[in-house]
């Protein structure tokens, strides 16, 4: 579906730009919190958008925004803007306060493993070696 030109803003701190439709698509760019692209297309709910410096590339609604961010961030104003995570947390109810007030109305439970889950990390190249390993093919935005 093509969109008629419509300008957005990014809502989180760094957004990945992909090659596909997809969490699993190749990462080939970034864009920032604050930054203003141009919504090209749209497919499910991804947006092939186009940076004013950088090459075009898909990336997830939730990272966007219509509203116009005229705020040029300092390393400050960075670190208080909300992460890709903490958005979908918050969509569902859930955010730092939340999860706060949890632990302590239930100080006997361990959070190890769960500390250790949120602080694991993968990188894209051993994304790929995965999907290449158990031949996968990433998915696109209709399904």
């Amino acid at each position: 579906m093509t969109v008629q030109s419509k300008t957005m803003s990014v809502q989180i701190r760094e957004g990945r730009l992909r090659t596909t439709p997809s969490f699993l698509g190749k990462i080939i760019g970034s864009v920032r919190y604050g930054d203003r692209v141009a919504v090209l297309e749209e497919k499910s709910s991804w947006l092939l958008v186009s940076p004013p410096d950088a090459d075009r590339g898909w990336i997830h609604q939730s990272a966007l925004t219509v509203k116009k961010i005229v705020l040029r961030p300092g390393e400050e104003d960075v670190r208080k803007a909300a992460t890709t995570d903490e958005i979908a947390l918050a969509g569902k109810g859930f955010n730092r306060q939340v999860e706060d007030e949890f632990r302590s109305r239930h100080p006997s439970l361990d959070y190890t493993g769960l500390d250790r889950m949120e602080a694991f990390q993968v990188s894209q190249p051993e994304v790929w070696v995965f999907l290449k390993e158990g031949k996968l093919e990433p998915g696109g935005g209709d399904r």
